[in-house]
């Protein structure tokens, strides 16, 4: 049937009016943000007191404190400034292994593939330190997941593993490439072993905390969509929130069950994702 204008409502006659547009590609967050100060730790002028020992794949630090203990907790940091990590390991009383390998989950991923490494640093790490290690922490910001998540899927190293920490930085990619024009759909493989981590941690038998900002990259899967889909999986639901977070942050949501902890927060930008490993001290708390 052919509809004359005087037909049209003004509404349909508008949209008549203009082409149709195809669905715009999604484009990555900002790299500045000016809304709110973004305080950054700084660096000590010379190195923490301790012991350093190099390993396969990282660099141990024990703190001065803890040199003559037994036994230690004992985190595993992945990706970010060694020595942000070292000052968190610091003031948590802690022994940590620092990795920074470079950039893209991939150049974390490669290495762990070999199944044998993650043991082989542990047992270096407790040599170098002549201590035993209890309990074991996974801790990754932003691309140093692709290590966490290739260690988790060895069932041998799963089991070694007490707690994991995840600092914006949970991803996979799209199903076809591209986010979809409402919900997209999430490549699933990439994710299942933390599913399975976080069922664990409901459950009482592991620890893990996740925090996520807004970030969209654009040519994967943001930390707010794979965080919509774990607790999808885990039939669980956010708790919406209005409050501070450390240095300053904004959280706006949080979801508690067992031993298990997710919290959103406010930031598309760049210095919003940053802002999140500055606050790496704060999260080994809340996951202890």
């Amino acid at each position: 049937m052919m509809l004359h204008r005087k037909q049209l409502t003004p509404a349909l006659a508008c949209v008549l009016a203009f082409p149709v547009l195809a669905q715009q590609s999604q484009n990555p967050s900002p790299m500045v943000e000016h809304t709110r100060p973004h305080p950054r730790q700084e660096q000590p002028a010379a190195p923490l007191p301790g012991v350093r020992v190099a390993i396969p794949s990282g660099t141990l630090f024990v703190p001065a404190r803890l040199a003559h203990h037994k036994q230690m907790p004992l985190f595993i940091h992945f990706h970010g400034a060694p020595w942000l990590a070292e000052s968190a390991a610091a003031e948590r009383h802690m022994a940590v292994i620092t990795v920074q390998l470079g950039s893209g989950s991939g150049v974390y991923a490669r290495p762990f593939e070999d199944r044998t490494l993650f043991g082989r640093m542990l047992a270096a790490a407790s040599s170098a330190a002549g201590a035993t290690f209890s309990p074991i922490v996974l801790t990754a910001w932003s691309a140093g997941y692709g290590a966490v998540k290739t260690i988790l899927e060895n069932p041998a190293d799963y089991a070694r593993v007490d707690k994991v920490l995840l600092i914006d930085g949970l991803h996979t990619g799209y199903e076809g490439g591209k986010p979809g024009p409402l919900e997209s759909k999430l490549e699933e493989g990439p994710l299942k072993v933390f599913l399975q981590f976080a069922r664990d941690a409901a459950a009482g038998r592991k620890s893990m905390l996740i925090t996520h900002s807004e970030i969209f990259p654009g040519t994967f899967a943001s930390t707010t969509e794979t965080a919509d889909w774990l607790l999808d999986a885990l039939a669980l639901k956010r708790k919406p929130i209005v409050r501070f977070g450390p240095l300053g942050t904004q959280e706006l949501s949080e979801v508690r069950e067992g031993h298990f902890e997710l919290v959103g927060f406010a930031g598309n930008s760049a210095p919003d994702h940053v802002d999140q490993f500055q606050s790496l001290t704060d999260y080994l708390k809340w996951l202890h």
